[in-house]
């Protein structure tokens, strides 16, 4: 998928996740209206067979969108989704870089399932 494509998947019901390191978002700026599940527990928290998965990790037609810097370690999450079985998951070419460049960052903040899923997020 690319940036100029993530306001219409957004706005089809797609739950974007931002696996960058808190220290890497912290540097190169947020993605409001994304969830921030860092890499190295991506897995657990989507395995719909995880005792620690997100309620949204069951439902295999929920669209994930994963987001990281350049999109390369992304590429490689979405696909290890998938092997969960969340057939739907795919990244963001070009990352959080593209998203900045085209100048997207507040498309996410406009759909209301972003905000009641992170205050889902937030509440646990």
């Amino acid at each position: 998928m690319y940036a100029i494509e993530l306001p219409g998947a957004v706005a089809r019901g797609a739950i974007v996740v931002d696996i960058r390191p808190q220290t890497q978002r912290a540097e190169e700026g947020t993605l409001p209206g994304a969830l921030a599940i860092a890499r190295d527990v991506l897995e657990r928290r989507c395995d719909p067979e995880s005792s620690a998965h997100l309620a949204l990790a069951v439902d295999q037609e929920v669209e994930w969108i994963i987001v990281c810097s350049d999109g390369y370690a992304s590429r490689l999450a979405a696909t290890a989704l998938q092997q969960l079985g969340l057939r739907k998951a795919t990244d963001l070419a070009g990352g959080y870089t593209a998203i900045k460049a085209a100048g997207l960052l507040g498309s996410l903040i406009v759909a209301q399932h972003c905000a009641r899923e992170l205050a889902t997020v937030s509440a646990h």
